[in-house]
């Protein structure tokens, strides 16, 4: 198998592991799937299946399978693929719509679903009372919640858009504040040059008409703050709340080694130039992080280079949305990009604002849905380039006193029920999705938000009394409530995700029905017991029964996005998976030229099996973090006092993954192979059709139906079972689709991969037929139904003479 691995490149490897996982599913019987002749894998599929119609020609047209030779796949923009404005698409039958009645509704909703929540409808009344009676209101003030959160077009240092007055004009809420004038390089940063008025609201406006020639007084790219006098009659200076790009003042300038506030108005604006995609059924996302997806010399990596380098590797995998981490600004590197300063403003450590922008067209030309991390939990406590004690006093943005203050992340909470903050939040979201066409959010620290305590030193374990006593902060529920009401409306087809540990009810079921409006919630459970198996128990010890509970255990009808890593468990501190499983080996274990020792042997194959495990039971969508799919060696540990501030095990080394004599490649095309599995046989759709056959803990064995698939894991350390009965739905004839021992994925290929399996007409495991396999052990093999060839025309009958 050496031989022919080393005749595909690096760059095509990743691409055929996908196909070739598949080849035989989308063959009718008796046609031949793979062949494997001078290093080559010959027919497989060019690429990720995308369409039913592709589907169904490939399983009844043997001539349709497509040949990809050695060389990298050419990712190509469809000519097609034209950019059209968020207002002009529709509403799939799977999306969250607008309600035209909520001021009709009850908030009860959920209980159809839920019948337990029957003794908490007043409860639910109540936050949905809360909910409607301030959306009313906002609409009676502002006209509607859309335009409520229009702040971007009053707030912050922008262009006029007055014809009849050409200049900047500078708006900001500070209440407190004494005085406040603008400064910069456009002034000679003079205190006093160009002062703000104050209204009756606390509300500071400022104009500067443009200069003589009609040039504007602040350039592009000119640097500029705030100073201010606070309540407290301190003179200092600070960012504008509202900045949408903030850079690190240069040595030797007024506010070094602060930030500074630049003025982003290009000649040119920035055009959109690809469509806004779908919002998939199936949700797949790649968690990353720009600033650290650099290789070689450890740096800050840019949004242009990971749009070049990075963002292909996320595609030929077949991922449908990349989840964006750490890009609001955020002066401290070292928080992950959860210590935020600057809301709106792109983090510049990776680019100005277009080159994000670039990034994000780049994913929508390849069909990726692109997620923002947002942090609405909490903010960094900085005062000089954060909105801290902006106008001197401590509640302004923030709750007052300890309930303004969370001791754990250091950081401060907004007070959810004040109106410009709410003004402030609501328009965040829509300026990313606006700005930026950012496609979503993976909403930051929701058990935070929820709850007055945070989630600080409570289990949740009491049911529902911990979600509906005076604990939870109804305030933040009416704000998440309006969130995912505004971001719905504005964009059809908008992904909200919440991680949420506490299990809240409704979280992810919409806002008319009495929910929250999250399209997901995480799973946080899942990596926490891979982490308990890997941690505390030897291979013997894993109950199947426990793996498939935490997996499959989770509120009805509302979907769920499972993952058995994320960041969080790559972080110096703790350890990934794969270092888990193979520790020191990863440095010294993981050449091909060499049989595997046990432990890499056992580390390869459990490190497979977990991701298909958590894929197939764990929810409606799947999430991986940056180079876990190939067992990242490496920690991340951000440049810190504590290491010197090196950027060492800040970065990812993606030729790992491409190197064939190394493991890593098989960790990487199994990654790539699930991804194919779910694009042909979509089984993380809702609704999706699951039932756990077997939890066999003496043979060690799970047995799960998911869609069309059957999927049977043995995992059983040492234990392979010849003529081993499963049960399956239906009759006929059965492939494997899929095996975690095939030779490309570091497996021992110890089945013929074009074995076709007749299904018994018997029962068996509660199943009306069953098939008899050989099931290695530390393997997962995947079976679909085969399909017949459809029937042949018949002739047409001769015309009379």
């Amino acid at each position: 198998m050496m031989t022919e691995r080393r005749g595909i490149s690096a760059a095509g490897v990743a691409a055929v592991a996908s196909v070739c996982a598949i080849a035989l599913a989308t063959l009718p019987v008796g046609s031949s799937a793979l062949s494997h002749r001078g290093g080559r894998a010959a027919p497989v599929l060019s690429g990720p299946l995308r369409s039913a119609s592709r589907k169904a020609k490939l399983l009844t047209k043997p001539a349709s399978t497509m040949r990809l030779r050695g060389g990298g796949v050419i990712v190509e923009a469809d000519p097609v693929n034209k950019f059209v404005d968020a207002s002009k698409l529709e509403y799939k039958d799977w999306y969250q719509k607008p309600d035209a009645k909520w001021e009709e509704r009850d908030g009860c909703g959920v209980v159809q679903w839920d019948p337990s929540l029957e003794a908490w409808k007043g409860s639910l009344q109540h936050r949905y009372n809360k909910y409607r009676d301030l959306k009313k209101h906002i609409c009676t003030v502002e006209g509607s919640l859309e335009n409520f959160a229009k702040g971007t077009e009053k707030f912050g240092v922008r262009r006029s858009t007055d014809p009849a007055k050409p200049g900047i004009v500078a708006t900001e809420w500070a209440p407190a504040a004494q005085r406040m004038a603008l400064m910069g390089d456009f002034n000679g940063w003079d205190r006093g040059k160009h002062s703000y008025t104050k209204d009756d609201y606390g509300i500071w406006h400022l104009f500067i008409p443009d200069n003589a020639d009609g040039t504007s007084v602040i350039p592009h790219e000119g640097r500029y703050k705030i100073a201010i006098t606070t309540s407290t009659g301190q003179e200092t200076t600070r960012i504008p709340a509202w900045v949408t790009y903030t850079v690190q003042a240069p040595k030797g300038a007024p506010t070094h080694p602060g930030y500074d506030a630049v003025f982003w108005n290009p000649p040119e604006k920035f055009v959109f130039k690809s469509a806004l995609p779908e919002q998939p059924k199936s949700l797949r996302i790649y968690e990353a992080h720009v600033g650290m997806s650099s290789e070689g010399e450890p740096c800050v990596n840019t949004y242009d280079l990971f749009r070049e380098l990075v963002l292909p590797r996320i595609h030929r995998l077949g991922y449908n949305a990349i989840q964006l981490m750490a890009i609001q600004e955020h002066p401290y590197y070292a928080s992950f990009g959860y210590h935020v300063t600057s809301l709106f403003a792109p983090s510049s450590r990776s680019g100005d604002p277009d080159s994000c922008k670039r990034l994000v067209d780049e994913c929508h030309r390849l069909g990726m849905n692109v997620l923002l991390d947002v942090v609405h939990s909490h903010a960094a406590k900085n005062v000089e380039d954060g909105i801290n004690d902006f106008d001197g006093t401590s509640h302004h943005y923030f709750h007052e006193g300890p309930e303004g203050y969370h001791t754990l992340w250091d950081s401060r909470i907004y007070n959810y029920s004040s109106w410009e903050v709410l003004r402030f939040l609501l328009s965040n979201l829509r300026w990313w999705l606006e700005e930026y066409k950012f496609d979503g959010f993976r909403f930051d620290g929701v058990t935070s938000i929820l709850y007055k305590h945070h989630g600080m030193n409570h289990a949740f374990v009491h049911g529902y009394d911990d979600y509906f006593g005076t604990a939870t902060d109804m305030d933040a529920c009416v704000y998440l409530m309006l969130a995912n009401d505004l971001i719905h409306s504005l964009r059809p087809g908008c992904l909200s995700i919440a991680e949420d540990v506490s299990g809240m009810p409704t979280l992810s079921r919409p806002v008319s029905e009495g929910g929250f409006g999250f399209d997901y919630r995480l799973a946080m459970a899942a990596p926490d017991m891979w982490i308990k198996l890997l941690k505390e128990m030897t291979d013997d010890e894993w109950e199947m029964g426990y793996i498939v509970h935490t997996l499959t255990n989770r509120r009805y009808k509302e979907k769920v996005v499972c993952y058995c890593e994320s960041h969080d468990q790559a972080l110096v501190g703790d350890k990934t998976i794969s270092f888990r499983l193979m520790d020191k080996e990863m440095y010294d274990g993981m050449s091909n030229l060499t049989p595997a020792n046990l432990i890499v042997d056992r580390g390869i194959a459990l490190h497979k099996m977990i991701r298909m495990l958590t894929m197939s039971l764990g929810g409606e969508g799947y999430l991986n973090f940056m180079g876990n799919e190939f067992g990242h060696p490496e920690w991340i540990d951000f440049p810190r006092v504590g290491n010197d501030w090196s950027y060492h095990c800040a970065r990812r080394q993606w030729s790992l993954a491409d190197q064939t004599h190394l493991r890593y490649i098989h960790l990487n095309n199994f990654d790539s192979a699930m991804h194919g599995l779910e694009q042909t046989f979509p089984f993380l759709v809702e609704d999706c059709h699951e039932y756990v056959s077997l939890k066999n803990e003496g043979d060690k064995v799970i047995v799960a139906e998911k869609g069309e698939l059957l999927f049977v894991y043995n995992l059983h350390p040492s234990n392979s079972y010849q003529g081993y009965r499963v049960g399956c739905t239906a009759g006929g004839r059965y492939k494997t689709v899929l095996d975690s021992d095939w030779p490309e994925f570091g497996g021992h290929n110890r089945n013929d991969r074009h074995q076709v399996l007749d299904a018994k007409n018997e029962q068996w495991c509660g199943r009306p037929h069953y098939l008899e396999i050989y099931s290695p052990s530390r393997t997962v093999m995947v079976f679909a139904k085969c399909r017949p060839l459809p029937a042949a025309p018949a002739a047409a009958a001769a015309p009379a003479k």
